[in-house]
């Protein structure tokens, strides 16, 4: 397919600024406009308007193909799908879609019999809008009210709104600009929310009294630490809620009983740098969940009246990597990983050894589903493969028996028996293992002569992990293996595998992408330029610079929202993450050092003449998480700067924010296109 339409060309303005006596040039700076969040500057929306009717038109000849995958990726997902129901108090509580919605409707029903009952209708809530989100969604001890709020623009500024539940209507106050989860007092006079700045930072924690004005809110905690977030929730048993206040390497939190909101918060712990904790309650005693004394971290408990005093209670190991702990009335559970694969262990107040829960797949992911009473003896349990579809199970946990409720339903159809999956280990430049999970059909030859489809993200310790993608196998029925790199900045293998890729080791992350593929290559998996890769906002930043670093390797990039303006993110203390940021890259305002790295790797600013791949980079307008700019600065110097004739394609959803289109049938088109573009490039037959 040749393109015979020239792309938008961004003029260059003179801009620069100097710091740590380092002059830095940016003559995109303008597409940044001066009144953000309002986009208003007529020569930036005409420069996204432009690119956007360019990718249009590069995009329409494939639009059949679009249009094939779309509706295999739409044939394989259950239209009428729902959740199993859970029980909850008196009440038991699912979702569901009908045939054909993009958004679920919510419904309960009593315990004993009776008539289903709609809580919340998303679809009727959505009707008319271009985006529509809903956020939080907490139900009344008693069960009368439902307090609910919904982001209709992208921005992640929800609206607060309560509903009666058994008129459907709703009470006089609405709460704008909250973000957070809502936590009931426990007589439902009213709860506990927190609201956005003007920074777009929640750093405080209110409370609102049925029928009365939002301006009389009571303000029970307020955060003066500009880097920090504030949560609010509750413990298992509900009779304490939690503040909880932190960034990426510190926490402090606070506790209030639920029967008395307005009380005075009891602080935990004060916060100490670089130390993480989070609390859950069962009697008299408090849980602490800490890396205190290890980044693999332990348990503590404490008395809830002297909550500072911690007991370790389980210690650190250095094979299992503690990510949580969960109070039930008759045992508790920690969740972990070992060797990279989720562990769910159940263990007596009483002590003794804990029981595992035995998974059998070589590479999966499981976990806690959703048990929302104290006193369970079965739990709801969550597992999915690269070749198992999610299934849910209820696990008795006196007897070990595992009930499977539900294996999620593929109308068009699914042979599992068709693919294979591997957990790979490559070996890094530096020497470090890095896992990789794997999935292909059974029959792919490894003589290097198949595309591979790899995907990370490596930052904040998140782990990607080895689960099941319907979208997924548009890709493997047309020949493709689909990878998952474990690499360093997540925390597959532990907090210190995140901790090896962040700060000053920030660039273990790119090396390690970069070297899994040299090893995929190989191993005969596939050859370089056969390789398709991706990645989402600090994902897409990912994929900026390895893009700079080895450009040949990659046959086809989509970077969704990517964080690639990262120094001058990182310098402007304006914008709403940033302070929150620098423990994860660094403070280049005041830290020469730190200035350096992130110049020497950040994406925009490491771009040079040289060919670069086929890219498509996507951003959304409202995003307040990757400015639209930064997708889209990149992709105007990249057009500058770039030296080959591979096509480069700059889509601004200019309706949403950094999750891309809202409903379900809409994410799907846009993964269809992003598939399209990479069967393209990589000449595989649609």
């Amino acid at each position: 397919m040749t393109i015979t339409t020239p792309p938008p060309r961004a003029e260059r303005r003179q801009h620069s600024f100097t710091a740590h006596g380092q002059t830095i040039d940016d003559a995109y700076a303008w597409l940044k406009d001066p009144g953000y969040p309002e986009v208003t500057d007529p020569d930036v929306l005409a420069y996204l308007e432009a690119e956007n009717a360019y990718f249009e038109g590069v995009m329409a000849p494939l639009k059949p193909l679009t249009d094939r995958l779309y509706e295999e990726m739409k044939g394989r997902i259950k239209e009428d799908e729902s959740s199993v129901p859970q029980k909850d108090g008196d009440w038991l509580y699912w979702a569901a879609f009908e045939t054909g919605g993009q958004y679920r409707k919510w419904w309960r029903k009593p315990v004993g019999g009776g008539a289903d009952e709609l809580l919340l209708d998303e679809p009727m809530l959505a009707a008319g809008k271009e985006y529509f989100r809903l956020g939080a969604l907490s139900v009344s001890n008693d069960g009368t009210l439902l307090a609910y709020a919904i982001d209709d623009n992208g921005s992640e500024r929800f609206e607060v709104r309560v509903k009666v539940i058994a008129t459907g209507e709703h009470l006089p106050e609405i709460i704008p600009g909250m973000l957070s989860e809502i936590v009931w007092a426990a007589d439902d006079s009213g709860f506990l929310y927190g609201l956005a700045n003007d920074q777009w930072r929640t750093d405080n924690a209110r409370f609102h009294r049925l029928g009365t004005p939002i301006t009389d809110d009571i303000e029970l905690f307020k955060e003066a630490d500009e880097g920090f977030r504030v949560g609010v929730s509750e413990t298992s048993n509900r009779q304490w809620i939690v503040i909880a206040t932190g960034d990426h390497v510190t926490s402090e939190v606070w506790l209030l009983p639920a029967s008395d909101p307005l009380a005075t918060p009891v602080c935990v712990s004060p916060r100490q740098v670089e130390r993480e904790y989070d609390v859950d309650a069962h009697g008299e005693t408090l849980f602490i969940h800490t890396n205190d004394t290890d980044p693999n971290f332990r348990l503590c408990t404490a008395p809830i009246s002297d909550p500072g005093s911690w007991t370790e209670l389980i210690g650190p190991s250095r094979d299992f990597y503690m990510t949580g702990v969960s109070c039930f009335a008759r045992f508790f559970i920690v969740d972990g990983r070992e060797e990279g694969l989720d562990q769910i262990e159940i263990h007596s107040y009483e002590g003794g050894a804990p029981k595992r829960i035995a998974f059998q797949e070589a590479s999966y992911d499981a976990g806690l589903g959703d048990n929302p009473e104290y006193d369970m003896s079965v739990l709801r349990l969550g597992y999915e493969s690269m070749v198992t579809p999610g299934t849910v199970y209820d696990y008795d946990v006196e007897t070990g028996k595992m009930t499977v409720l539900k294996v999620q339903e593929i109308p068009s159809g699914y042979d599992a028996s068709k693919y294979a999956t591997d957990r790979l280990k490559i070996v890094a430049r530096d020497g470090t293992e890095v896992p990789v999970s794997i999935v292909y059909p059974k029959d792919f030859p490894k003589d290097g002569s198949r595309p591979v489809f790899l995907y990370a993200y490596g930052a904040y310790g998140y782990a990607i992990p080895p689960g099941f993608s319907t979208g997924r196998l548009s890709l493997l029925d047309r020949g493709f293996a689909y990878a998952i790199a474990h690499i360093r900045g997540g925390d597959d293998l532990g907090q210190q595998w995140y901790l090896d890729g962040k700060l000053e080791k920030r660039t273990n992350t790119f090396n390690d992408f970069v070297d899994v593929a040299k090893g995929l290559i190989a191993g005969g998996w596939t050859s370089a330029g056969k390789i398709a890769i991706a990645g989402r906002s600090a994902g897409g930043e990912l994929m900026g610079a390895v893009v700079n670093s080895d450009p040949e390797l990659w046959g086809a990039v989509i970077a969704d929202v990517p964080f690639v303006d990262v120094l001058n993110t990182m310098l402007d203390e304006s914008l709403p993450l940033t302070p929150g940021e620098w423990p994860e890259w660094g403070n280049p305002i005041e830290d020469p050092k730190a200035f350096a790295l992130i110049r020497s790797y950040s994406p925009y600013d490491q771009v040079k003449p040289q060919a670069y791949p086929p890219m498509f980079i996507s951003g959304g307008l409202n995003d307040p998480r990757v400015t639209y700019w930064e997708p889209a600065k990149w992709a105007a110097k990249l057009r500058h700067e770039k030296t080959d004739d591979n096509v480069l394609l700059l889509k601004t959803n200019m309706g949403a924010g950094h999750g891309g289109k809202s409903g379900r049938f809409e994410s799907l088109r846009e993964a269809a296109e992003e598939h399209a573009f990479v069967l393209w490039q990589l000449g595989v037959e649609g």
